[in-house]
Parts: C-alpha cells; sequence; structure tokens
C-alpha cells in the first residue's frame, strides 16, 4: 500500500498557557518540579533542614535556619540562591536544574504576594442549585472561561458532533445513511434524539464494556483470557448492568462481594487476580476512592498526606481471606484469619485494619496472637453451601462501607467518565484523584458527584447531560490549557472504534471479532495519559492483512461502489463521504482524482485511496 495521505500517528501535544499568577504557576509549573526533585527529602516522609516544599504555606514557613522565601524578591530568596550553579549550599544535591526549571521558580517568587500564599484555603460555598446537568457544566465552565480570560472554541457543526457521538456511545462512525437521518431531523430537537436513540441502542452497553472491563481489568494480554472474561460471564455482567443502567455502588458491590449467589460473572473481577491480594487492592483503590494507592505499600504516599500506609495494607486485608475455588469462577470466604502486620520505615510494626480513604473503619475484633482462632460451620450462614459465606464477611464489609456514603465512590466515576468523553478528567490523572491532583473545576466535581448520588447513581442520565452540554460539543483548541475544556482535546480511538469503524467506512457491518482482536493487539491502551505511537502501531496499519481485505473489492462494499461510478471525481467524493464523512477540499480533490487517473480501472488505486483515508490522522482521532 502506498501512502497518499501523510500518515501521522503522533497526536499533536497542547501545552498550558503561561500562569497568570502565583497559585496558578505553584499548581501548573512549581508543584510538578519540586515533586520530582526536592519533595523526597522535604517532603511529608522527611523533612531535612526542618523544610517542607510541598505546600506554598510550608515553605514560606521555611526551615530549622529560618525563611527561604523573600515574596517578589528571587534573588534575595535562599530557595532561588541555592539552585545557582556553584552555589554552596546546592540543590538538588549531585544535580543541576535547567535554566528553564530555575526560571519556574523564579517566575514564582516575583508573583508571589505573602499574604495570599500564607492565608488558609477559603471555606467552600454552599453548593448551587442548577436545574439540569447541562445547565450546570455550562454555567460553571463557562465562569471558570471568564476568571481565566479565555473565550472557547467554536461549536461543532451537527455532522462531526454526531460523528464524535456516535464514536462515543456506540463505538464506531455513523454510516451515510445515519446522518442522512439525523440531519433530516428537526434542528431544535436532532441532538437529544441522537444521544437518546443511541443510549438506548444494544452498541451502549456494548461501548460501556469495553471502556469499563478496561478500566477495572486492564487490556488482557491474550485471546485466552479474553475468552475467559466472556465465558465466564464478566463481560456479560458488565453489559447488562449497564443495559439495565443499575446503580453503580450496586454494580461495584456485587464484583468487590463476588457471592455465589451474586450476577453471574461478578467474581470474575477478583477470580482473575488468582488470590493475589495486593493486585487486588491496587485494582479496587481507583474504583472506590478514585486514586491509586500503590506508591503507600512501604510508607505513607509520599506526595498525597491523606494516603497512609495503613490504607494500602488495610485494603489487602479486606480481600485476603478470599480463596479461587478451583473449576469454575466462584471466590470462597474464611470466616477467620487474615490477621496481618505492616512495616513501616522506622521498622515498627502495626496492625492491618480495614480503613477506608474516606474515614470509617470496619469493625473487627483481632484475637490474641497466642489464642488461634478455630472455623466452626456456625461462623457460615450456610454450612453446606458449595461455597461458604461467613455470617461476618470482611469482604463484605469492606463492599458495603465502600459503597454506601462513601462520596469518593461518586467523584471517581463522574470524573472518569468526564475523561472519557472529554479527553481529560476535572482532576488528572484520572485515577489519581488525591490531595495532590486538585481538580480544574472543584465546584462543578463536587456538584456533579452530588446530584449522581441523588439521582440514584444513574450512569446513562450522566451520560446525556454531560453529551449534551456545551464543551462536549466544542470544536479543537490546540493552544489553549488542557485543564480548561475551552475546546476539544484529541483522543486516539481505541482499538475497538476503530476496527469497527473501519469496516463502517468499508461498507461493512461493525462487527468483525477478528479484526478487533488484530487491532487491540497493536493499538491496546485506551484513554492514555500521554499518547505516544508506537512501531507496532504504524506496521499494524501499513501491513495488517485485516485491514487490507477490507479494501478489496466485494459485492456492496465501497471499493467495490467505487469502482463501478463513471468518473474519478465522482469516485473521489463517494470516497471521501464514506470514510471522513465530509467533501474533500481542493487539494486533497485533486491529489485523490491524481492517484485514481493514473490506474482509473485498478482495484489497487481504490484500495490505495481508502487505505490513505482510513489512516490517517483525521480518521485515527475523535472529532
Amino acid at each position: 500500500m502506498k501512502p497518499f495521505f501523510f500518515l501521522a500517528l503522533a497526536l499533536l501535544a497542547t501545552g498550558a498557557a503561561p500562569a497568570a499568577d502565583s497559585a496558578a504557576l505553584w499548581t501548573a509549573k512549581l508543584q510538578p518540579l519540586l515533586d520530582t526533585h526536592c519533595a523526597k527529602c522535604h517532603g511529608p516522609l522527611e523533612q531535612k533542614g526542618g523544610l517542607e516544599v510541598d505546600t506554598p504555606q510550608a515553605l514560606l514557613k521555611g526551615g530549622d535556619e529560618g525563611p527561604v522565601l523573600v515574596p517578589g524578591q528571587p534573588d534575595q530568596s535562599p530557595l532561588y540562591q541555592v539552585l545557582a550553579p556553584g552555589a554552596d549550599p546546592h540543590m538538588p544535591p549531585k544535580k543541576q536544574l535547567s535554566d528553564a526549571e530555575r526560571t519556574i521558580v523564579r517566575d514564582w517568587i516575583t508573583a508571589l504576594a505573602e499574604p495570599a500564599a500564607a492565608d488558609p484555603p477559603a471555606a467552600p460555598l454552599a453548593p448551587r442549585s442548577f436545574s439540569s446537568i447541562g445547565e450546570a457544566v455550562d454555567a460553571l465552565v463557562s465562569e471558570a472561561w471568564q476568571q481565566r480570560g479565555l473565550a472557547p472554541a467554536p461549536p461543532l457543526d451537527d455532522r462531526t458532533w454526531a460523528r464524535r457521538l456516535t464514536l462515543d456511545l456506540a463505538g464506531r462512525i455513523p454510516t451515510p445513511a445515519e446522518q442522512d437521518a439525523f440531519l433530516q431531523a428537526p434542528a431544535e430537537s436532532r441532538r437529544a434524539e441522537l444521544v437518546d436513540r443511541l443510549l438506548a441502542s444494544d452498541e451502549y452497553p456494548l461501548r460501556m464494556r469495553e471502556l469499563w472491563d478496561f478500566f477495572l481489568m486492564g487490556r488482557s494480554r491474550s485471546d485466552h483470557q479474553e475468552d475467559r472474561r466472556r465465558d465466564q460471564g464478566w463481560w456479560a455482567f458488565l453489559e447488562k448492568a449497564f443495559r439495565e443502567d443499575r446503580p453503580w455502588p450496586e454494580t461495584v458491590r456485587a464484583f468487590l462481594e463476588a457471592r455465589p449467589d451474586a450476577a453471574k460473572g461478578a467474581s470474575w473481577f477478583l477470580y482473575e487476580r488468582k488470590n493475589e491480594y495486593q493486585q487486588i487492592a491496587e485494582a479496587v483503590a481507583p474504583v472506590v476512592y478514585g486514586t491509586r494507592i500503590d506508591c503507600a505499600q512501604c510508607h505513607d504516599h509520599p506526595l498525597a498526606r491523606e494516603i497512609k500506609q495503613g490504607h494500602y495494607w488495610g485494603l489487602v486485608a479486606a480481600f485476603n481471606r478470599g480463596k479461587n475455588v478451583e473449576g469454575g469462577s466462584a471466590v470462597a470466604e474464611s470466616a477467620v484469619g487474615g490477621f496481618m502486620n505492616f512495616t513501616n520505615l522506622k521498622k515498627e510494626s502495626q496492625p492491618a485494619v480495614v480503613a477506608l480513604l474516606s474515614g470509617p473503619t470496619v469493625a473487627e475484633t483481632r484475637p490474641p496472637a497466642d489464642q488461634p482462632e478455630t472455623d466452626r460451620d456456625d461462623n457460615y450462614l450456610d454450612p453446606a453451601a458449595p461455597v461458604k459465606v461467613p455470617k461476618f464477611s470482611r469482604r463484605g464489609a469492606f463492599a458495603a462501607a465502600a459503597t454506601q456514603d462513601n462520596p469518593l465512590l461518586a467523584k471517581a466515576l463522574v470524573n472518569r467518565l468526564w475523561a472519557t468523553l472529554l479527553g481529560r478528567g476535572l482532576v488528572h490523572p484520572a485515577d489519581e484523584m488525591n490531595a495532590r491532583n486538585l481538580p480544574s473545576h472543584p465546584e462543578l466535581l463536587a456538584w456533579l458527584a452530588q446530584d449522581f448520588a441523588a439521582h440514584g447513581f444513574q450512569i446513562r442520565r450522566l451520560v446525556r447531560g454531560l453529551v449534551l452540554s456545551r464543551p462536549y460539543g466544542l470544536s479543537a483548541a490546540p493552544a489553549a490549557p488542557p485543564d480548561s475544556f475551552v475546546g476539544a482535546l484529541e483522543r486516539p480511538l481505541s482499538a475497538e472504534q476503530l476496527a469497527r469503524s473501519w469496516r463502517v467506512a468499508a461498507g461493512l457491518p461493525p462487527s468483525d471479532e477478528a479484526l478487533r482482536r488484530a487491532a487491540a493487539a497493536a493499538i491496546p491502551d485506551v484513554l492514555p495519559k500521554e499518547y505516544h505511537a508506537t512501531f507496532q502501531q504504524a506496521q499494524f496499519l501499513t501491513q495488517s492483512p485485516a485491514l487490507s481485505a477490507l479494501l478489496s473489492p466485494a459485492p456492496g462494499n465501497t471499493a467495490a461502489l467505487l469502482l463501478d461510478l463513471p468518473d474519478t471525481s465522482a469516485k473521489v467524493q463517494r470516497a471521501f463521504r464514506a470514510v471522513s464523512d465530509r467533501a474533500p477540499d481542493p487539494a486533497e480533490a485533486a491529489a485523490a482524482a491524481a492517484l485514481l487517473d493514473a490506474a482509473p480501472t485498478s482495484p489497487a488505486a481504490v484500495r490505495d485511496l481508502l487505505w490513505a483515508l482510513m489512516t490517517g490522522p483525521e480518521f485515527l482521532t475523535s472529532p
């Protein structure tokens, strides 16, 4: 296949605009710099010289040798002085910050106003009332634009908006017939009607299952692992939850408890991890807390002060009485045992207590070390059951606490769904919602989470509100700060979206399991934090037999229809409409015509044109 349009796999990177004040500089630039170079010795875990650098207030307080800042005067500030080449003492030890990094520190001190930085954060305002999700999103995001002096990008036209929406809710591009029907509907209602139609379709729960299978389980490492998820009912469990719009806490509780009488397939969340309790804890934390806690395995989190080592090992203890039952997918649970200690950096041994990051602790009496427990039939609800359930289930008690009166559960879901639909979470990264990564729009995140809980944790209602909001419908604004949502962020298509969309563009039904698996093997990431094209992806796009087969003429497909058209211009217009859902611009039309005219009846020329359109950056990303 000959490249026709330039194949650009690397997506454009968007950078934040220069911060206008000390608070913005701190969050966007200085805090990440200090976290990388300074917080290990001057942070929550250790404070050499009595100095902490993880908050502006701590820096203003100074250390054992006095102040390190003179607000507004970087050249007089020890914090800046020790960064200079040849400084004695010099920081960081054995490393020299670049001129650009030193400029960040200088700019922050210059912008610093001591009273503003020293004052504690203002008390949160009472939640405002909005009539709908869309009204809340539009109002609060617009206010943030005004405060930052930003203007939103132009809105998408209806055709492009429908393509974005169909990719998000159905996992594929719309067919030309679907686009025609959409554009013929009344302008004032067509968008809402399309949202409702897609949310009611069979494609929506499939799309959501694919996303949450990845978020909860990670990309499968083999066809066998995928087959097991399907055959053991995990996929069906997720699809049914989204099809029936089950309350999110109910779905989460089902796969955390993993009861034999629960929905078929729910236990696979635990079972696939093969009694690896630390893996289970690390998978559970982003779901129920919205943040990873891996960094707290050996010590308290080095940056997020609220995450303690006890939270990590308490979460491990919540599941360490479980054991896979061979020959199925059941996860048994003992009524006794599983008490454990962990050791901190000071070599002090502490008992692991199931304590939630949101505050509650699972009450449990720990037996004396010299009195081993004895397991008995009367510890279980039904001693004769094939998979016995304890009368007191530590796993069940944690699942109940994590899904009842846990505000982090709703926030985690809202933030993850926002990231899925708008390319970046209100807290970024989406699985690190902690004190170190504050929300770009705190009032909006709080409002959406409270509204989500108040309306029965209905995911479909939340999706509907977000996709009908103003920010979702904006065109791209590459130069804007990505956390402003002033324009659409580039989102690479997932393997599933790409495989189905290729088939739609080729004039075929969207489902093809072999093509989907081939694409997933080459493009495993879903919503990566940072997109980096790989040689593996380029090789797949240029040499995939599965893609090549779609572009060979066959009865009724796009390639055959193009060959049957009488003139070159018609072929070019039809190709662009089928693949890109638009007309070509003059330069594109001329280049495409030149390719086809060189071999007017050749299937290879048609194939090359379709391949170029279907592997270009326009097709590989959400519009």
